[in-house]
């Protein structure tokens, strides 16, 4: 497994990281078994996988949970990304928040520590300050961010050091490239791409808009009259749907699964650090990691850059996945 070193720091991280957010189970994933959960992180460490993202958010920190439980006597193998709620994001809430995540994740430090999401009732230079002093007494390892746009990277950069921004990034979703991206290109920020299978579509499962489940077709590709989208948008299915269809005949005639070739792609972006992979079972997660092994041509890679333009397109530079007012900035 090819490894690349976070930003400014000394976090040496796969390029494939283990997403737990599906370990939390729920409506958006459906049951999940603690077995199994345990088991994937066993897999995936035994893969060379040495990145696991999680956050307390998911299932109110259940997921911080299970993932500590599954560490237990293999911490030092691990590199752990955790995230802090937006709405903890003041001096106090960020001390009390990474104690809470210590304690779940069995461990007394996090190696990568970052806001889901930007809060901006609470001063960029109170946040970043807290977090430095947690990075000064060795409870975390590193600084990131999740979801920053331009302009909140703008505001929060002078403050501190950063080294990555977790964001959604997939063939089917490339909003981050009209600006975001190359923000960080500039500043040497590393780049955590989220939902590049883009829960599930880009494995090649759904044939059609009408295939996909409640809550999973919620982003700004399906209708807004489609249950729990919050967007105000006429979606793009049809552009969706015809380049999921042309992706899968290039996948077939190389011989490689949709899911593998989307990953690959995404690797080979400018920026990107590393691919936040869900997986729930071993075999995903064993599958997934070959990904990183997976030598795409520049010819190819060129071609589904151009069958996936239409979708560009249709969805605009707003790189908020659900929402029309977007949240980014």
């Amino acid at each position: 497994m090819k490894s690349y070193v976070l930003g400014d720091s000394e976090l040496e991280v796969s390029q494939i990281a283990l997403g737990c957010w599906g370990f939390a189970g729920g409506s958006m994933w459906g049951p999940q078994a603690e077995t199994d959960s345990l088991e994937t992180v066993s897999a995936a460490l035994d893969s060379g996988i040495n990145f696991f993202e999680t956050a307390e958010g998911y299932g109110d920190g259940y997921a911080e949970e299970v993932l500590g439980r599954a560490l237990q006597g293999r911490r030092q193998q691990a590199v752990i990304a955790s995230k802090i709620r937006s709405g903890n994001l003041t001096a106090s809430g960020i001390e009390a928040a990474c104690e809470r995540s210590l304690k779940r994740l069995r461990t007394d430090y996090i190696d990568l520590y970052q806001p889901h999401w930007p809060d901006r009732q609470t001063p960029f230079a109170e946040t970043m300050q807290a977090l430095m002093r947690l990075k000064e007494q060795g409870k975390i390892r590193a600084i990131g961010l999740s979801n920053f746009g331009v302009g909140d990277l703008a505001e929060m950069l002078p403050h501190g050091k950063v080294v990555s921004n977790q964001l959604p990034y997939s063939l089917l979703f490339r909003a981050i490239e009209h600006e975001v991206q190359p923000v960080c290109v500039r500043a040497g920020i590393g780049i955590l791409c989220y939902s590049t299978l883009l829960h599930g579509l880009l494995t090649g499962k759904y044939a059609s808009a009408d295939e996909v489940p409640e809550g999973r077709g919620r982003t700004r590709h399906f209708s807004s009259s489609r249950a729990q989208t919050r967007h105000n948008e006429p979606g793009c299915e049809a552009e969706t749907f015809a380049a999921i269809a042309r992706l899968r005949q290039v996948a077939e005639q190389i011989g490689q699964p949709l899911g593998l070739v989307s990953i690959a792609w995404v690797l080979k972006q400018a920026g990107v650090a590393a691919v936040i992979a869900g997986a729930r079972t071993p075999a995903q997660i064993r599958e997934l990691a070959g990904a990183a092994e997976l030598n795409l041509e520049p010819g190819l890679l060129h071609k589904l850059t151009v069958i996936t333009e239409p979708v560009k397109q249709s969805l605009g530079p707003n790189p908020d996945m659900w929402a029309s007012e977007s949240r980014f900035r």
